[in-house]
């Protein structure tokens, strides 16, 4: 289990990158054979990129959710990922093309979902309370959450005062 870093931190980065959601929705439980290898899909893919960092892959972690499971991945640019999704030598692409020709858009079994957000540094913020190192902040930097990280318009670059968290916060 991971060590849980007691504070506010936040992720600091001076580098662009993308932020891609993947996942699945199993629309019938009773189809294994149909959703199954999608799901492994997913796993062999997420094997890959863990091994083989220089492709562009920094960092993902797994979100479960009724009827489905979904990655959170973190990429150094769009055209890595693109590289890697078209890539014959890699095993998304076969992967699609086994979903096309089992699955595809009749039959219904199985569900796929996926959203590509291009991050600007100066226009994203994140900040973490009491958490192990996660998310953004384990794809860049993991840096305490003060001075102009300490809000988050400061965290944007803008100004305003912070909000004290607590009484003691006062003294």
């Amino acid at each position: 289990m991971a060590q849980v870093v007691v504070g506010r931190y936040a992720a600091q980065t001076d580098e662009p990158l993308v932020v891609f959601l993947i996942g699945m929705r199993i629309n019938r439980l009773r189809a294994p054979r149909k959703w199954a290898p999608t799901f492994m899909a997913m796993v062999r893919m997420l094997r890959r990129l863990v091994a083989q960092p220089e492709k562009g892959f920094v960092h993902a972690h797994t979100i479960l959710y009724w009827r489905g499971i979904g990655l959170v991945q973190y990429w150094r640019s769009f055209d890595d990922l693109g590289r890697f999704a078209r890539s014959p030598s890699e095993p998304r692409l076969a992967a699609w093309r086994r979903f096309n020709r089992v699955v595809g858009y009749k039959d219904g079994s199985v569900g796929f979902w996926h959203e590509s957000y291009l991050i600007d540094p100066r226009r994203c913020e994140a900040v973490y309370g009491n958490m192990p190192v996660f998310g953004l902040a384990k794809a860049t930097d993991h840096v305490p959450a003060i001075g102009r990280r300490e809000t988050a318009r400061a965290r944007l670059g803008g100004s305003e005062p912070a909000v004290p968290s607590s009484e003691s916060d006062h003294h």
